[in-house]
């Protein structure tokens, strides 16, 4: 019998999963929509349950799918949205909304827990910021002290689904990274992050590597998914690092610049490199002995999404009108800090802005713009990540904004970078996070699974778009500097 294996990544617009074979093929794949709520200014929410419903919905349609090759389903692996904080009580029961990655309420409390705690910056690998877990759970134990005092446990949007599907509440080191309460270095929990938060260190969950088994399928629910008894559930990684073991991207220098619903540049290392004073981010990998250095930004691929919702248009025509009509760099600026920004200006009240509208502007140019500021914050990532010595050459890239060609043009000329291209690099986390499941099932090394998928082409850097984009890029500095102090008075 082949075995197959399933991965699961818990995004913030969706829940995805695919389905693969021994052989790295994709068998199935599946989708269903999230909603985020912001119940008030700088405030992002999602309710857990709604994840394992959505959960629910990907495996039935895989199911449904392939239903010779789900049957052989031997493990389980789960990728998510990392530095959510999901608060549960003694019975597992959600206390609250969950606050995201994106959620800026606690602004003072990480300003406080930096100012208080400088040294734990190269500890815990970057400094205190609104969307890690830390800052959240401090805002919610000044403002909620009875749901903080009734939380058993602090899990992450991943780790709720494997509690849901194996009952063991566990996280595993790359997801573990991103609360602001792991040591990366001693690969652990931080009993002096945890103090100066006051969450007693009992509340934190068991650890496992990415690629080590971390707990078997509940019997109930392989019965109701018409399962093998023994599937087990692999530690999995946060979205990130599940895209770069998705493409192979885990050794020394390995680079790939991710354009979700937020973006991140990605360099693999087997040191850890702490470099906070860039809000470059140090963490650990989802392979034991690896860890790794990203530049993280709030606004990717959501902002077009969100143009192209204001502009009444779909997402898909609007970026076919956007390349038909390209020549070069457009008229407009566009700062896409639509919930604020983290590398490298850790700035939670940035704001988005339009630059140079005229009566003669087109939604195809607005689109365009913002497809251009996203790339100009890759740009800003580059030279946070070359301060913190780091050097690139080829840069791959996934997420679904990778589906577009002009975008990567864009981004390209921006970096002065080749981008690499590769089959199915949209679903980088969730299949990264059914590699780690084979990897946790069948004992095969890291380099035996993680491997670079097929090339689809390399998008070069044209000379031209570099000279006319290089001018874009400070305007856009200028531009975001000029701004600033009146996005802290609004």
């Amino acid at each position: 019998m082949v075995e197959t294996y399933l991965g699961i990544d818990i995004g913030t617009s969706a829940v995805k999963a695919v389905l693969i074979g021994a052989d790295r093929a994709i068998l199935a794949e599946a989708e269903t929509p999230l909603w985020t709520s912001q119940p008030r200014p700088f405030w992002m929410e999602q309710d857990a349950i709604d994840w394992w419903l959505a959960v629910e919905t990907v495996t039935g349609m895989i199911a449904r799918a392939a239903p010779e090759s789900w049957r052989t389903v031997a493990g389980i692996g789960l990728s998510g949205q990392m530095h959510g904080a999901v608060m549960l009580d003694r019975d597992d029961q959600p206390l609250r909304p969950v606050m995201l990655w994106n959620d800026g309420r606690a602004e003072r409390e990480a300003a406080e827990l930096q100012s208080n705690h400088p040294d734990l910056a190269e500890v815990l690998g970057v400094p205190a910021m609104p969307g890690f877990t830390a800052p959240k759970l401090l805002w919610s134990a000044r403002h909620e002290p009875d749901i903080f005092a009734a939380t058993d446990v602090v899990l992450s949007p991943k780790d709720y689904v494997r509690l849901r599907l194996t009952g063991t509440r566990a996280s595993e080191m790359s997801d573990a990274a991103g609360t602001w309460l792991f040591d990366q270095a001693a690969r652990g929990w931080s009993r002096a992050a945890a103090d100066a938060i006051g969450l007693p260190f009992d509340k934190l969950p068991l650890l496992t590597e990415g690629s080590d088994v971390s707990g078997l399928l509940r019997f109930s629910v392989a019965e109701r998914w018409g399962l093998r008894p023994d599937v087990i559930v692999a530690g999995g990684a946060g979205d990130c690092p599940a895209g770069g073991v998705g493409i192979g991207a885990i050794d020394e220098g390995d680079t790939f610049l991710s354009l979700g619903t937020s973006a991140q540049l990605f360099r693999a290392s087997r040191q850890y490199r702490p470099r906070p004073e860039r809000m470059v981010h140090a963490f650990c990998h989802a392979l034991p002995g690896r860890w790794f250095q990203m530049a993280a930004m709030l606004n990717g691929a959501s902002a077009f999404a969100w143009v192209a919702g204001i502009l009444g248009r779909d997402i898909r025509t609007l970026s076919m009108d956007v390349e038909s009509r390209y020549s070069g760099p457009s008229d407009l600026l566009f700062l896409p800090y639509l919930t604020g920004e983290r590398t490298p200006y850790n700035d939670p009240y940035a704001k988005g802005v339009f630059f140079g509208l005229t009566s003669h502007t087109t939604s195809e140019a607005m689109a365009q713009a913002v497809m251009e500021g996203v790339a100009f914050i890759f740009a800003d990532a580059k030279d946070a990540m070359a301060v913190a010595d780091t050097s690139f050459d080829g840069i791959g890239i996934i997420g679904g904004g990778s589906r577009s060609v002009l975008w990567a043009r864009i981004i390209a000329a921006v970096l002065d970078r080749p981008l690499i291209r590769f089959a199915g690099g949209e679903k980088g986390p969730a299949f990264g996070a059914a590699a780690l499941a084979r990897m946790a099932k069948t004992g095969e090394p890291p380099e035996a699974v993680a491997i670079t998928p097929p090339i689809t082409g390399v998008v070069e850097p044209e000379p031209r778009l570099v000279d006319a984009y290089r001018p874009r890029v400070e305007a856009f500095r200028r531009l975001y500097a000029a701004l600033k102090p009146e996005f802290g008075r609004l």
